[in-house]
């Protein structure tokens, strides 16, 4: 399984590391801790020295109950802390975490190599035609409703089954468009319940029936925390637990505020499988 980045092909066949960079203030594990140049440009040396191997660049909250900023004001958060980032680290690959056809648009000519949307343009219905004119890889996630309200009162008939027909007519919209690169999110704790988030992860070698990467994104969320009653904080070995789970899965990515631990987590499962 390869995308194309940039004009370099990424190999998915072995697991890969997301680092996530939030420069917003209201994220809900690491707000406010990245959002000043100094501390973005260590945060980003820090994760490719831990083994990132993607930094998935945020602009805006999509925690449960966030609020959202317009592109012109995710644009004025995320630049020009963005622009320094990338000349930096020239040769590192960076996703773009927005709804926005807009932010994809001016982050991709300024470097950004993969657009990662939550909402699989449910808010900006420009997303998918701007990011096959753009054409860069796309990570579709699937999310019940809106960060505004989508932990409210998830329901489905089959968890499973909705999610693969979710990302079955997304896929071919896409596929019409000639967006090639797609890389499935079942977006855990997005619109699902615990029990949701782990019937998912259970089967998570079903979802788009085995023909695309997998992107886990499980990082000290409320699937770990509610299980074991702590904070996000105190939850790093938990998250270490489930990303072995999505690894054993079938994950090709997974998106993580603790790179060092998942690139650890990853040599492990290397290590399980070549026995």
């Amino acid at each position: 399984m390869t995308i194309n980045t940039n004009g370099k092909l990424l190999d998915l066949s072995k697991p890969k590391v997301m680092g996530i960079l939030n420069l917003t203030p209201d994220s809900f594990h690491d707000g406010g801790k990245n959002n000043s140049l100094n501390a973005a440009l260590h945060r980003v040396e820090e994760m490719l020295n831990h083994g990132a191997t993607i930094i998935d660049v945020g602009g805006q909250s999509t925690r449960p109950g966030a609020t959202f900023l317009s592109a012109e004001e995710e644009l004025q958060v995320l630049f020009p802390i963005l622009n320094e980032i990338i000349k930096n680290f020239p040769d590192t690959i960076f996703s773009i975490d927005t709804f926005w056809g807009k932010v994809a648009q001016e982050t991709v000519d300024a470097g950004v190599a993969i657009v990662n949307d939550v909402s699989a343009a449910s808010i900006d219905s420009n997303m998918f035609k701007t990011v096959a004119d753009l054409k860069v890889p796309y990570i579709l996630m699937h999310m019940q409703g809106t960060p505004q309200n989508m932990q409210k009162n998830p329901k489905y008939d089959d968890v499973i089954i909705d999610v693969n027909q979710f990302f079955s007519e997304k896929i071919a919209a896409l596929k019409e468009l000639g967006v090639n690169d797609i890389i499935l999110d079942p977006g855990y704790g997005f619109g699902k319940t615990v029990e949701h988030n782990y019937q998912l992860l259970k089967n998570q070698n079903l979802l788009g029936f085995g023909s695309y990467p997998i992107l886990a994104g499980v990082s000290r969320k409320s699937m770990i925390t509610k299980v074991l009653n702590v904070k996000n904080k105190e939850a790093l070995n938990g998250t270490t637990a489930v990303n072995m789970l999505a690894l054993l899965h079938g994950a090709n990515i997974l998106r993580v505020h603790d790179v060092q631990e998942a690139a650890q987590c990853i040599k492990i499962f290397e290590a399980y499988e070549q026995v």
